[in-house]
């Protein structure tokens, strides 16, 4: 008998992502897998039902979880939708774990084994599931398309009979993936492009994409980088220097877009009222850590807020505002990890509780959180027996 997949549509209101595509439906039904997508799911991708059953799915409702080996979805389940999974069951989605105990606990309770994409190792053999990766170069890549339609005049540099229209300026904080995104579209756009970032490696990187880097480049700098290749949390000097640094660059500026999050931790403060207040009528800035706090001062999230004189755009989930295209690369990331849980032989699945990808993933298993980043010490072990 096949393992039983199926795909959730998502609850959350402004979720447009799906976990699934035509493709990766396509990839489960050869790797053994009999798929229900339920009804509706892609239909904000641009992936209508008929479009899944053409290529082997069952259309359902969400009561076919209830019978699920394995539930992909793009975020973590609800209390509702744990409590129509069967123990015992694998659920991949992003978890967003951090600060989100209560949640792990319940799907511990659950008997569910859970894993978090956001988790993936940055190693080689992780880049084709690496979640984070993809959904920020489609989030970089729209931030600065809102920001254009937004923006009141045109980007690029223009020379006509009626006159030269000058290139805006754009100023991207933070070169990591949707940074660096961020900053080749602003460039493709024709707008004159400059950035920063805290660790030494993007400067580099900044500059190949024809971009001008702006940093403290101190020794505190050339020492800012964590073993995971993310950014780490500066002293209280060097936040001070970056600042001033930082606010008399942004006063030029025409386009500010902040992309700056540490992971676990609230979103730092980048920019202050006293910046937007130094930039010109008319500015736009584009706040990717919202859902984080954000790192502008004033950020209203959903929304586009007025501060300053400053157009702040804050809109959460900038990766599903492309759905479609996020979404097929998302059920890549799903599909890809799926396969290392998968004996090609029998066609069925076969966890390696072993394989670096499943320990720095998996979050509960056999009614435990298991992964030490998120194991409540106070917490009682709660045994098989009790569920």
């Amino acid at each position: 008998m096949s393992n039983l997949v199926f795909v959730a549509k998502e609850s959350v209101a402004e979720e447009t992502r799906v976990a699934a595509s035509v493709e990766t439906v396509k990839k489960m039904k050869n790797l053994g897998f009999d798929v229900v997508i339920e009804a509706g799911a892609g239909a904000l991708s641009r992936i209508p039902d008929t479009e899944y059953e053409a290529v082997g799915a069952r259309i359902g409702s969400i009561k076919d979880a209830k019978a699920a080996d394995v539930i992909l979805k793009v975020r973590r389940p609800t209390s509702k939708e744990i409590s129509g999974y069967k123990s015992g069951a694998i659920v991949i989605a992003i978890m967003d774990p951090y600060g989100n105990e209560a949640a792990l606990a319940e799907m511990a309770r659950a008997g569910l084994t859970s894993f978090a994409m956001e988790l993936m190792p940055r190693i080689t053999r992780a880049q084709s599931m690496d979640v984070l990766s993809s959904q920020a170069n489609l989030a970089g890549y729209q931030a600065v398309i809102e920001a254009a339609a937004v923006y009141d005049r045109a980007l690029p540099m223009m020379m006509t009979a009626a006159g030269t229209v000058p290139a805006a300026k754009v100023f991207v904080m933070g070169a990591g993936v949707a940074g660096l995104q961020a900053i080749a579209t602003a460039r493709r756009l024709g707008a004159l492009v400059s950035a920063t970032d805290v660790r030494p490696a993007a400067k580099e990187q900044v500059a190949s994409l024809g971009a001008k880097f702006v940093a403290v480049e101190d020794e505190e700098f050339k020492a800012a980088e964590t073993a995971g290749g993310y950014a780490k949390e500066m002293s209280k000097e060097y936040q001070a220097k970056q600042a001033a640094l930082v606010a008399d660059h942004i006063a030029k500026q025409d386009i500010v877009i902040t992309t700056a999050l540490i992971p676990g931790r609230p979103a730092p403060r980048l920019v202050g009222r006293d910046m937007l207040k130094a930039m010109r009528p008319g500015a736009v800035a584009v706040d990717l850590a919202v859902e984080r706090g954000g790192n502008i001062e004033g950020a209203e999230y959903g929304k586009i807020a007025d501060v300053e004189g400053v157009k702040v755009v804050g809109y959460p989930n900038m990766a599903g505002r492309i759905a479609a295209s996020a979404s097929a690369l998302y059920a890549k990331n799903l599909v890809t990890f799926l396969e290392t849980m998968v004996d090609k032989d029998t066609k069925s699945l076969a966890l390696n509780r072993t394989d670096e990808l499943i320990k720095a993933t998996m979050l509960t298993d056999g009614g435990e959180v298991v992964n030490p980043n998120f194991v409540d010490p106070d917490q009682p072990t709660i045994k098989k027996g009790d569920l």
